[in-house]
């Protein structure tokens, strides 16, 4: 395998970085973990709904602790940030707005899904939850800012959560607009 995107199975995409810089001749994701693991950079994998047996060899790979795990392939977890021995996991709520043609009791306005980091010296795994909250134009974004990412798996997870807190805002705003449509509707 190649650090091109793959499309099947639950692995969107993984790379390794050295430097802040994607290394397109690293061939396996096997050798990329060893690069790693040698502090040679770091390998970032990012992962769409995984299953128990898609997710059990990278779980394997970076000694994910096994609650953790359990969390992320059930999903649906509360916000939160737990610290492991060589890692940490963290659960980020996701939401999106619903574009409807009229607002009525009954529509949809939010949809939420979850983005669960596991964090290590060597490694950032990402793993999202939902149709929402996919990371590749954040991916791309920071492979275009090497300086950023050559702080590592810490850079990559404070991305994913600002890019996240940041969709909360467009998503409140949203929804304003709907309160106002109705508030305006209504005469008030």
């Amino acid at each position: 395998m190649t650090t091109t995107q793959r499309t099947d199975g639950a692995i969107v995409d993984w790379a390794f970085y050295r430097a802040g810089v994607r290394d397109q001749k690293v061939g396996s994701f096997r050798d990329a973990t060893a690069l790693a693991f040698a502090g040679e950079g770091f390998v970032w994998i990012g992962l769409h709904e995984p299953t128990a047996a898609e997710f059990a060899s990278i779980a394997e790979d970076f000694d994910l602790h096994p609650l953790a795990v359990e969390d992320t392939i059930k999903a649906y977890q509360r916000p939160k940030l737990e610290h492991y021995d060589a890692s940490a996991f963290v659960v980020l709520k996701t939401v999106a707005y619903v574009d409807h043609a009229h607002l009525t009791a009954s529509s949809d306005i939010v949809t939420t899904g979850e983005v669960m980091v596991f964090l290590g010296q060597h490694f950032v795994v990402t793993v999202r939850h939902g149709h929402h909250g996919g990371l590749a134009a954040l991916r791309r974004e920071l492979e275009q800012d090497p300086e950023r990412l050559a702080f590592g798996p810490s850079a990559v997870l404070h991305a994913v959560a600002d890019r996240i807190v940041d969709t909360y805002l467009e998503v409140a705003d949203s929804v304003q607009d709907d309160i106002d449509e109705i508030k305006a509707r209504s005469g008030r």
